[in-house]
């Protein structure tokens, strides 16, 4: 069995997951444990709840990884935590990651968005930073925005509250021209990127082909401590 943990960046990850993987909500605390304990065999993070709830515990993915099961995160709350525990075993998947690893992206909520609940599918209400960046070098690359603009856009929306990040509260903030405003925002919208979503598919694929000869293998020892003990009792 492989799990999945994923919500607003793939909606619509059963149907397109099929019988190869399980998917599960967004991870939070415990998430993790119950998955090795279920018998799962590799585990990916995509989507994790970071605010209502305690978030996915780095100590659980470090004992799944001692257990042989493979974790492979990726786009979201997944992308923050192989860059935290690659050094142990977990497998880091897409762009967002790489920013993370390499050290170019740093803000934890540069990944955070605002969506609707589970029963309205996880509908995105926000923008999460990365994507913003994203759209942004790709319209950069294409010629179609100037250096300029761009460098404005970006700051403007590093500047939000991810919970405020949309595109009329960017362009609004940004310092542009007042002609040019209108016409930029239809440009950001028409030319959006969700690299989000992209690294996410990555990750499902990379997962349904895993097989159990690649399974983590550490080189390292997992020592239980006091709050990992009340954990597995909770």
């Amino acid at each position: 069995m492989k799990v999945v943990f994923v919500g607003p960046t793939v909606p619509d990850a059963s149907e397109m997951a099929g019988e190869a993987l399980v998917i599960r909500p967004p991870a939070r605390q415990g998430d993790i444990l119950r998955a090795v304990r279920d018998g799962t065999t590799a585990i990916g993070i995509i989507d994790g709840i970071f605010e209502r709830v305690a978030p996915v515990w780095h100590k659980e993915i470090l004992f799944a990884l001692s257990q042989g099961i493979a974790v492979l995160g990726a786009a979201s709350m997944g992308a923050l935590r192989a860059a935290e525990c690659a050094a142990f075993g977990m497998i880091g998947i897409g762009a967002i990651y790489r920013e993370y690893a390499a050290g170019g992206t740093v803000d934890d909520s540069d990944v955070a968005l605002l969506h609707a609940p589970q029963e309205l599918g996880y509908a995105p209400l926000t923008l999460p930073l990365v994507n913003v960046r994203a759209t942004l070098r790709r319209l950069a690359e294409r010629q179609t925005i100037s250096a300029t603009h761009a460098s404005a856009i970006e700051d403007a929306a590093a500047k939000l509250f991810y919970k405020e990040r949309t595109w009329p509260t960017i362009i609004a903030g940004a310092s542009l021209p007042h002609a040019d405003r209108e016409a930029l925002a239809a440009l950001l919208r028409a030319g959006y990127v969700d690299q989000k979503h992209a690294d996410a598919l990555e990750l499902l694929k990379e997962l349904s082909l895993l097989s159990g000869a690649d399974a983590s293998r550490q080189g390292w020892r997992f020592n239980a401590t006091s709050l990992w003990t009340r954990l597995q009792e909770m």
